[in-house]
């Protein structure tokens, strides 16, 4: 599966590189978007010192390793959420018969590499954050455990979000807000939402595992909602359980499916 997927992307990559400028300036525009939601923190700390408790550096943490984990998600299968396009061009038939797995085809269809450049800008904010906060060595060993982990939350969410349009066909923009909605909320620490919230997802839709749990356990900081200390170390197991149940909400979805007939 894995080498189906470099190949197609591998060939999709090879089409827009065909086209350098454009390439080069789909990228950079890429970084420019990204560039916004950091100014937008930058604006909040010209006339703060603190954001839910934390400082800058602490806050452009957390969002670069959120930010990290998403784009890459985004860049990679991002376009699951165009399965409802797929059943109603009757595209979605043709990946079926075909040996490679559904999933596969419809996540790397139509890649777009260009949305690279939205990785290179939250890597380059979580290397400036590291450098500001000096993160002990004991504890940076988190650091990539939590991307990966953020990695395998948000494609679970995309592979829901895929699935709930075998249903939802003719609105895709709810799944949209479902997934792009949590990369947005996952930027800033969850301090600054409500209780309730916070609660909902770390023990409902486990986004607190994407890199708020985690990222408390790496800047040595106490959950002011007065969590548990070893939900700091559940992420993987929470990654796991929601990866499970998407394959098989996915399963049911591509069951469920009738061809359209075209």
């Amino acid at each position: 599966m894995v080498r189906t997927f470099a190949m197609l992307a591998w060939t999709w990559t090879r089409a827009a590189a065909a086209y350098p400028v454009s390439f080069a300036l789909m990228i950079a525009f890429g970084c420019l978007m990204g560039a916004v939601d950091v100014a937008v923190i930058l604006v909040v700390f010209a006339n703060t010192t603190a954001l839910g408790g934390f400082t800058r550096a602490e806050v452009l943490f957390l969002y670069g390793t959120a930010g990290t984990a998403f784009a890459l998600v985004d860049m990679c299968v991002g376009n699951l959420d165009k399965i409802s396009q797929h059943i109603k061009a009757g595209t979605l038939d043709t990946m079926l018969v075909k040996p490679a797995p559904a999933w596969v085809q419809a996540a790397v269809d139509r890649f777009t590499p260009t949305r690279f450049g939205r990785v290179l800008q939250a890597v380059t904010i979580l290397v400036v954050a590291l450098a500001d906060i000096g993160v002990p060595w004991e504890r940076a060993w988190m650091i990539p455990v939590m991307i990966v982990t953020a990695m395998a939350i948000f494609a679970s969410l995309w592979t829901l979000a895929g699935a709930a349009q075998f249903v939802l066909t003719d609105a895709p923009e709810v799944v949209n807000a479902f997934t792009y909605g949590s990369g947005q909320l996952a930027q800033y620490p969850f301090s600054v939402y409500g209780r309730d919230l916070v609660r909902g997802v770390t023990y409902v839709l486990p986004l607190a595992f994407i890199n708020w749990q985690p990222g408390l356990y790496v800047l040595g900081k106490d959950d002011p909602f007065g969590t548990p200390g070893f939900l700091r170390f559940l992420g993987p197991v929470a990654a796991l359980l929601l990866a499970l149940l998407s394959a098989f909400a996915w399963r049911q979805g591509v069951r469920r499916y009738r061809s359209t007939g075209s």
